[in-house]
């Protein structure tokens, strides 16, 4: 399962983002150059317009649910084609949601959004953001817009792999760390079987999965730009999304008016090198929990934080062979247990959290960490899954290279080098195997960005980010000749999370595009 995923603060709910509206006589922006060869293929795409109505009929499971009912948001279905190389073909269908300014008087236009994963909902996440940006400059002045991209949540098809109950077998299960005798061979014989089932349970099989990648997902984003009635694109992207900020950026330079870039992926990187630098992230997030914990009576991995690492081994290697009991009948294996760890490690806020799942493990009860995994793979209390793991596998495996059986074992070294605490329970630990299976080409190459005549984007990067390391925003700053704004906290992105410091620079540079000053930081509070 990914780390490739933002948190935004109402996320954590289960245990505890200048533009001038065109008017209708404008002529809204063409893509660049396509290998369609008819000029005007794409116009019955570009010149839709959006029926608006509720969002009810929007929700696939009891999370989305909830956040469709937040006051004032709409919800539409975005025709684009299946197939951008045959526009003549079959279409599928994108979910967009939005939620209106509050002040049309001095509306500036609108502010789209995605939350990251891949795989996560921008309907949902612009949904659960309005509370929060109601009565502030984003509420006031834009139009908040979320999508799912093709092949997430609401979008019509959804990639489709493992039903609920194969995915509750697949998390009871532990197929070793990719370096024990048998189990580098276990994980690709079940990266094969995925792959397969996402062929057969997905509409249009492989052809869909093809075409759901970074490559087609910033295409459809500029027919909801032109549909949305926007000239040029405001962008807010956390984690993953930055990586279709950028990519679009690199598709539609002169359809561009602001990118924020929150939890930078840095574009360079390949895919095995980032997930061992994640690795090393959540280590590091894990020694700060465990300094922040020895302060206090009752911390669970002890008061020497150089003992942590060994006391929480103490506690959970036990799981290996005798899953714990849990809530409502269930058990906690053993890398649901590290799962639940890496879920808290997204935010500082979660650490008591933690510490009190690992008391209660102490005593034989997995259900706190257990609803920690739960809330990471979006499994909802009746047991249904959101369409996040299917699309992130679906996704990277398509936007980054084929990896040789060699390099997939080396991956899985360096892996539980990082992170020996995890003892190869992370939870994105199939990937390689399951990307080095799969059916169809990627279609995207670890590159510098190109930015021909590319707005500055601001990009915000967290100094002791788990998940996207600091560095890798720095990178992508420098690269495209952007803004970055650090955050000196022990989280998973920043903006709009409550920290005044952050949101101000960022909405100044949404509102009216002003950088902050070179070398500008936010203390964490």
């Amino acid at each position: 399962m990914p780390f490739r995923r933002s948190r935004l603060p109402a996320a954590l709910g289960l245990v505890l983002c200048l533009l001038t509206a065109c008017t209708p006589n404008q002529v809204l922006p063409r893509p660049g150059p396509s290998p369609v060869s008819d000029a005007h293929a794409l116009d019955r795409f570009y010149d839709q317009k959006l029926a608006w109505g509720s969002c009810a009929p929007y929700a696939t499971e009891e999370q989305s649910q909830e956040a469709f009912r937040t006051p004032g948001v709409e919800c539409a279905r975005l025709m684009v084609p299946l197939d951008y190389a045959q526009p003549q073909g079959p279409t599928i269908t994108v979910g967009v949601l939005r939620h209106k300014a509050s002040d049309p008087a001095d509306r500036i236009g609108s502010l789209v959004m995605n939350p990251g994963g891949p795989g996560g909902s921008g309907m949902e996440a612009a949904a659960r953001l309005v509370p929060t940006v109601a009565n502030q400059a984003i509420g006031l002045r834009f139009d908040l817009v979320g999508f799912d991209p093709r092949g997430v949540g609401a979008s019509e098809p959804r990639v489709r792999c493992l039903s609920d109950a194969e995915r509750d077998a697949e998390r009871a299960s532990h197929l070793g760390d990719g370096t024990t005798p048998g189990s580098d061979a276990a994980w690709r014989a079940e990266g094969q079987d995925f792959a397969a089932k996402c062929v057969q349970r997905t509409q249009y099989g492989a052809r869909m999965l093809a075409n759901v990648g970074t490559r087609d997902v910033v295409k459809d984003l500029d027919i909801l730009r032109a549909t949305l009635g926007d000239k040029k694109l405001t962008y807010l992207g956390y984690s993953y999304g930055t990586q279709i900020g950028f990519q679009y950026a690199e598709a539609f330079p002169a359809n561009v008016r602001a990118l924020l870039l929150d939890g930078a992926i840095d574009p360079a990187e390949d895919e095995m090198r980032s997930l061992v630098a994640q690795g090393a992230g959540f280590a590091s997030a894990f020694g700060l929990f465990a300094a922040a914990c020895a302060k206090h009576t009752g911390c669970a991995v002890g008061g020497d934080p150089s003992h942590a690492v060994a006391r929480f081994e103490e506690l959970t290697r036990p799981l290996l062979t005798a899953p714990a009991t849990a809530a409502g009948g269930r058990r906690l294996s053993y890398d649901d247990a590290m799962t639940g760890v890496v879920e808290a490690m997204y935010s500082q806020r979660s650490w008591p959290i933690l510490n009190a799942a690992l008391n209660l493990l102490a005593t034989g009860d997995g259900s706190l960490l257990l609803q920690l995994a739960d809330s990471y793979y979006e499994r909802g209390p009746d047991g249904r899954y959101s369409s996040l793991q299917a699309a992130y596998y679906a996704v990277r495996c398509v936007d980054n290279p084929r990896q040789p059986p060699a390099a997939i074992a080396a991956t899985y070294q360096q892996m539980l080098a990082a992170a020996p605490f995890l003892g190869g329970g992370r939870p994105d630990e199939g990937e390689p195997g399951i990307c080095g299976s799969w059916p169809v080409p990627s279609t995207a190459q670890p590159h510098d960005p190109i930015r021909p005549g590319v707005p500055s984007p601001l990009v915000i990067s967290t100094v002791d980010d788990p998940v996207t390391p600091y560095q890798d925003g720095v990178n992508l700053a420098r690269q495209m000749h952007g803004g970055l704004l650090t955050y000196e906290g022990a989280q998973h992105t920043a903006f709009l999370h409550g920290d005044q410091c952050v949101d101000v620079n960022g909405l100044a540079y949404l509102v009216d595009g002003t950088l902050p000053p070179p070398g500008t930081r936010c203390p964490s509070r």
